[in-house]
Parts: structure tokens; C-alpha cells; sequence
């Protein structure tokens, strides 16, 4: 099963009203997350950089909201200024914001180099600063919003080659709970989203694909390989009315690996 084809359970009008941003929305994660979004009533920014998205448009537009495509590097403080402006023009206003944009590139540690550790940082939590600096303050002068960072469980775990990753990917953690503490009063939510391994076309063409999955289903609790969708639920969760109260936390789906 595609990402488009995301079964997970959609709350229609859940969200009616509301408008989601999500980035890195082109493929796997992030695409399976702005259609739940759109199935769940809100209208979707996708927000993508280096792939077309040309399915998760598709797919958002047949759940009958509006949607807004614009290509960017979060990474970039201009790109996301420039990313504001559109979003503020079509829309007005980011009521949830989805910063899923992530790069894994497997490097040891020994032989990396400065230039390669600040790329690594610089889209994995760079870009959660930047994309947050433009849009959560609108939120809290609206006083209400719901960021979701995402993470990831390798940080809880460590891994071998992905010294840089797993930094960036706790530094996430930090931020979010830090940033939880300082938009409370304005009743905006700020949490953490931390998958396990899964299954994209990214995680199917890496380098260390033959294998991988199999090491952590034999780790997992629940012995099937992740997928995007399985991701859905817990962010419709997060962005709606019934997650109100939960914030600065880190909702761990992974299938149970990173307990074993």
C-alpha cells in the first residue's frame, strides 16, 4: 500500500477550518501526513523541495480542500520567508505546522567533516528554527497552533555512521520542549512526533537498505515493517481539539523498538 492510498483512518471535518503546513510533503512521510491532514478537513500547504509533488497534491485536492504547493529549502531563512509570504497571501495563516524535512546521509563518524555535520544540522533542526520563527507567532497572536517536529527513535538508541543525524534529531526534542514552555500561555501546543525505521523510498534506496529492515523487526514489538501511514493517526491526534492539553511531549510510533 502507498502513502496515497493511506487508509489510516481519517476523522472527516476533524480539521474543518484549519490550515495545515507540512513540509518535506513531496514522498513518504511527509506526503502520508498532509493528506491525513486534508482527509481529516484542512487545507494543506505542501510544502516540498527537491521532488515533485505531484501525487500528494493529487491526493489532497480529492479529499476536497484547497491546498497550496511551493517548493523551498527550509533550511534557508529567505526560502521560509519567502515560503511565509505565499502562505500568507493564499491563506492568511498556518494553524498547524508540520516540520517532517529530514536528511539521513550515512557518514562515520572518524571521517566526517565540519561542512557535512552543519548540511546534517542545518536541515534537520536549522530548519525547524527558521520554519517555526516565521509562523508560530502568528499563532500565538492568534493564541492557538499546533507544531509537530519530527524526530526520530535512532537518538534514543544511538546508531553507528549517524553521529550528526542523531544530534540533530535530539536537539529537536530540546527545542520542542523548551518552545512547549514559552507559547503555552498562548495556548499553542508544540510536541515531538518520533517514528522507527520506515519504509519510504528514501530508507528503500539508502545505502544500508539490504537488511535494515529485517535487524529491527527482529527488534520490534510489533513484528511488521513501519509505514507512513502508520504516522498519520498520532499527528491528526496532536493537530486536533482532543490533544489540547498534551504538549511538549514526544509521541514515540515505532512498533516498540526503542524500548528492547
Amino acid at each position: 500500500m502507498s502513502a496515497v492510498e493511506n487508509t489510516g483512518g481519517p476523522t472527516p471535518g476533524r480539521l474543518k477550518g484549519r490550515v495545515a503546513l507540512v513540509s518535506g510533503a513531496a514522498q513518504g512521510i511527509g506526503q502520508a501526513l498532509a493528506i491525513r491532514l486534508a482527509q481529516d478537513g484542512a487545507d494543506v500547504v505542501i510544502a516540498a523541495h527537491k521532488q515533485p509533488p505531484d501525487a500528494t497534491e493529487a491526493a489532497v485536492k480529492a479529499a476536497g480542500v484547497e491546498s497550496l504547493v511551493h517548493h523551498v529549502d527550509v533550511s534557508l531563512e529567505q526560502d521560509v520567508a519567502d515560503l511565509a509570504a505565499a502562505v500568507t497571501d493564499r491563506f492568511g495563516r498556518v494553524d498547524i505546522l508540520v516540520n517532517n524535512a529530514g536528511a539521513y546521509p550515512m557518514q562515520g563518524f572518524l571521517e566526517m567533516t565540519y561542512e557535512q555535520w552543519r548540511e546534517t544540522f542545518a536541515i534537520n533542526i536549522d530548519s525547524v528554527f527558521h520554519m517555526c520563527r516565521a509562523f508560530v507567532p502568528g499563532m500565538v497572536e492568534r493564541r492557538f497552533g499546533r507544531v509537530i517536529n519530527v524526530s526520530s527513535t535512532s537518538y534514543m538508541e544511538g546508531m553507528e555512521n549517524y553521529t550528526h543525524y542523531n544530534a540533530a534529531k535530539a536537539a529537536v526534542v530540546g527545542f520542542t520542549r523548551s518552545l512547549a514552555i514559552e507559547v503555552g500561555p498562548a495556548e499553542v501546543t508544540a510536541n515531538v512526533l518520533a517514528p522507527g525505521l520506515v519504509r519510504t523510498p528514501t530508507t528503500d534506496s539508502g545505502p544500508q537498505a539490504d537488511g535494515m529492515f529485517e535487524g529491527f523487526l527482529a527488534e520490534q514489538a510489533l513484528k511488521r515493517t513501519e509505514t507512513p501511514a502508520d504516522l498519520a493517526g498520532a499527528v491528526s491526534w496532536l493537530a486536533s481539539e482532543d490533544a489540547s492539553f498534551v504538549t511538549g511531549q514526544t509521541v514515540v510510533v515505532d512498533g516498540g523498538w526503542h524500548f528492547n
